[in-house]
């Protein structure tokens, strides 16, 4: 017994200790597999080469040279401070000022994508790769609405490159790797994940960026931001920071928008940007209903542009514009970027919505000419006209209130005093006292009351109505007796057209409760 008993714990200590090794061997397993996530190492390594830093210097000339520090006559300084001070300026009144950017090779051949505001300005700009080797550059051509620039430098064996990815397959989510030179260190590696996308930041009218929280800082501007197959999707452009260093809000332009302005700005040294000729505004949900087209969505034609390409068809004013060449139009942000992309000449479908039913155009596209004026696309206003031809000035939120004596004829039936306005027929005294274009037909605004929902929605004296819920009018009271039909209806907002003295036309929504 004593030696089965003796056995028998021989048995259970080579039982436990057995366990003990077990779990000992378990805990060891699980201590090397506590590695954290996937290294990027071998991505990151095949990419370094690509990324360079760009550095630019300029002049700059001196305000001037400053007072002398006063020092007691005959002082050992004297002369020191006067040499200093007063000679600072022989080299013709300028100093050079030098900047680094960041920036990545599309091309063996040389050439270099970064961003506008990296090299504006530069009198020289220089590529500085990897290995430390340094080349100049010359500027092939930049594009200040949506902050790119490609150079051109000229190497003595190809040059390791990347390529672009589809920006339009990542997702919220999906890991990317930012390589850029932040604060002059030279080449950093951080990765992050796409946080948002379709960004307006409002930095320019086509904004549509990337955000991700992949620390991005300065000097990272014109860098990529690489997918997880090595792809650039985005390039490094902006931060949100109040200190200048990355809080995790970082954007980058998407290869959907850039890289169809990198190539014309290669092809041709500019970009060439599609023109639609009509002035837009969005659609709220008070014009939506107005105009029996369910959920707020697309843009609202509210003019059309003299000599523009859809000046005499088949775009109209009061068209909504619902689909571009089969993309979806969200808002006037969508169609200003996406007529921008679109090919100078090329013959598009265009869906607008038109008397509540849908219709499909052929519609074939002008050139929008930059030098001219800028694309501008705001809250209240899109403008795809060059300026100087015309376009609207959406007034603001403060109202009218503003009275003419002279104004003749003034009319206040019921509901027009309601909605805060008093109406004129539009004859030549009217167009005398307001200075309204012969081209001009409907109703003169005479006063608009303070606080009123004509005030609130920018009407002012002088401006004219020229159709009430799509129909032309004449006279006040055929203003009025529309809109009284309207309401008794049960219609809350009247859809009205307004005209300034100018002619330039915008569609409104007024409140009729």
């Amino acid at each position: 017994m004593i030696r089965t008993a003796s056995k028998s714990r021989t048995a259970i200590a080579a039982l436990l200790f057995g366990t003990a090794l077990s779990l000992g061997a378990i805990g060891s397993s699980r201590a090397a597999m506590a590695q954290g996530p996937d290294s990027v190492a071998d991505l990151a390594q095949g990419l370094l080469g690509a990324v360079v830093n760009i550095s630019t210097s300029q002049s700059v000339k001196e305000e001037g040279d400053g007072p002398v520090p006063q020092v007691p006559e005959g002082s050992p300084f004297q002369e020191l401070f006067e040499d200093f001070f007063k000679n600072r300026g022989d080299g013709g009144g300028s100093n050079r000022v030098n900047s680094l950017g960041s920036g990545f090779v599309i091309d063996p051949k040389g050439f270099v994508v970064t961003n506008n505001h990296v090299i504006e300005g530069a009198d020289d700009i220089e590529v500085i790769f990897p290995d430390g080797s340094k080349l100049k550059a010359e500027l092939i051509g930049t594009d200040p609405k949506t902050d790119l620039s490609v150079l051109k430098v000229e190497p003595p064996a190809p040059l390791t490159a990347v390529k672009f990815g589809d920006s339009r397959k990542m997702r919220i989510g999906d890991w990317v790797m930012a390589i850029g030179n932040p604060f002059g260190l030279g080449g950093s590696v951080t990765v992050g994940i796409i946080s948002a996308s379709g960004r307006n930041i409002n930095a320019g009218p086509y904004d549509n960026f990337i955000q991700t929280d992949a620390a991005i800082n300065k000097g990272n501007s014109g860098g990529p931001l690489f997918n997880m197959n090595g792809e650039v999707i985005g390039i490094n452009t902006a931060i949100i920071s109040p200190s200048g260093g990355s809080i995790g809000i970082g954007f980058a332009v998407p290869t959907e928008l850039a890289e169809n302005v990198i190539n014309q700005l290669i092809e041709f040294g500019e970009t060439r940007r599609g023109w639609l000729g009509v002035r837009i505004q969005p659609v709220t949900d008070e014009v939506a209903e107005s105009l029996k087209i369910g959920k707020a969505r697309g843009a609202l034609v509210s003019g059309l542009v003299k000599g523009g390409p859809v000046e005499n068809g088949p775009i109209r004013i009061g068209d909504v514009i619902v689909s571009f060449d089969g993309k979806e139009v969200d808002d006037t942000r969508d169609l200003v970027r996406t007529v921008a992309e679109s090919a100078v000449g090329a013959e598009v479908k265009v869906i607008v919505l038109r008397d509540g039913k849908e219709e499909t155009l052929s519609v074939t596209l002008g050139r929008l000419e930059d030098e001219k004026a800028p694309v501008v696309a705001s809250s209240e206003d899109g403008v795809l006209v060059p300026e100087g031809e015309g376009e609207e000035a959406v007034p603001g939120d403060e109202g009218g209130g503003q009275q003419s004596p002279t104004a003749p004829g003034a009319q206040s039936p019921a509901i027009l005093g309601a909605i805060g306005i008093e109406l004129a027929p539009l004859d030549d005294a009217s167009r005398k006292t307001y200075a309204i274009a012969e081209s001009v037909e409907g109703v003169v605004i005479t006063t608009v009351t303070p606080g009123s929902p004509a005030a609130e929605k920018g009407l002012e004296p002088g401006q004219v109505i020229v159709e009430v819920a799509q129909e032309f009018v004449e006279t006040p009271e055929a203003v009025a007796e529309t809109l009284t039909t309207l309401k008794s209806e049960g219609r809350r907002n009247a859809y009205v057209m307004i005209s300034d003295a100018g002619g330039n036309l915008r569609h409104v929504a007024i409140p009729l409760e």
